[in-house]
């Protein structure tokens, strides 16, 4: 059951082997981002572009470009020229979209490169300041008993909050009543005033509601706790409940892998600022390991998690048109 409210300019010499291929990139770079300025996504693109772009020795600039769960932006560098001047950050809603949107004008498979994982952040599974249950096995105990007598919040089609609430119900193995929010904000705002009763939000967002008493928090879903937030993770609680609101950087399918390997290299450059690692430890964000942050690994990732989030979303058969 389902509720809704409401310049071109001369490639510059740098002096590491790895910066030497010729040509790339010959003029500033453009980074899509498919949500909103000032939220998580917009926040880690552009720390990313920033880095990059002092290892390329070509700006990037950031463009948000917003609409249909992120599919409009990745549209747009799908269909793109294929020599790395246009690149994508999205996060794990793109793999749920290969599912979630029955026609897409490009394939996700096939129409992007993965260039490197970026960032982890965990969600938190959390609830109004009354909810009753004492820990994460009484709050799975009152979803099974009570079913859709319980609503469970999220921000939309293919966010993470929205997976991650799948994850839970599929845990369960009995589905809430979901309200669809615009947004976050409005969600904790109907959990503080105990109108929303569950929901699983990335800590960024949570941990603040959390801290002061506002709302209550259950369990991390990363497999070990996130640092300064003090929240048990569900596996240490029996509970095999492990999702990572995860971003990745993309170009074109059909960029040639000099290129690819080279924009990993500044994906890893940039992960290695002091400024990056300090703004992501603020917004209990993740950085990736090195050997995340290249197009192997990440090709391999997202196949993995198309195929792990398939079955949930057919199960709850959500999509979009």
């Amino acid at each position: 059951m389902i509720r809704r409210r409401a310049a071109v300019a001369l490639p510059v010499l740098l002096a590491t082997p790895a910066l030497a291929q010729p040509g790339f990139p010959g003029r500033p770079l453009t980074l899509m981002i498919p949500f909103a300025a000032g939220g998580p996504t917009d926040m880690i693109g552009r720390l990313l572009a920033e880095g990059m772009a002092k290892e390329l020795g070509q700006p990037v600039a950031a463009e948000n470009v917003t609409g249909a769960g992120g599919t409009i932006a990745a549209a747009r560098v799908a269909q793109s020229r294929p020599d790395g001047h246009t690149l994508l950050i999205h996060h794990i809603g793109l793999a749920a979209a290969a599912t979630l949107y029955r026609q897409l004008p490009f394939s996700i498979e096939r129409g992007l490169a993965p260039l490197g994982i970026v960032s982890h952040t965990g969600m938190t599974l959390v609830a109004r300041p009354d909810f009753p249950a004492r820990d994460l096995a009484g709050y799975i105990a009152l979803l099974r008993e009570q079913g859709e007598r319980l609503n469970l919040g999220h921000s939309g089609l293919g966010g993470s909050n929205q997976l991650c609430g799948m994850l839970l119900q599929h845990a369960a193995g009995r589905s809430a009543t979901t309200i669809v929010f615009r947004g976050s904000a409005p969600a904790m705002t109907e959990m503080m005033a105990g109108r929303l009763d569950i929901s699983c939000e990335q800590a960024t967002v949570a941990a603040p509601f959390v801290r002061d008493g506002r709302i209550k928090a259950y369990a991390v879903t990363l497999p070990e706790r996130i640092p300064g937030f003090e929240v048990p993770t569900a596996r240490e609680q029996g509970v095999d409940l492990v999702m990572s609101a995860w971003h990745g950087l993309y170009a074109a399918a059909g960029t040639p892998p000099e290129v690819q390997e080279r924009l990993a290299a500044a994906i890893r450059a940039a992960l290695r600022e002091e400024r990056l690692r300090q703004r992501f430890a603020e917004t209990l964000t993740t950085v990736a390991a090195e050997a995340e942050a290249t197009p192997a690994h990440h090709a391999r990732f997202l196949a993995s998690e198309i195929a792990r989030l398939r079955p949930l979303i057919l199960a709850a058969g959500q999509f979009a048109d």
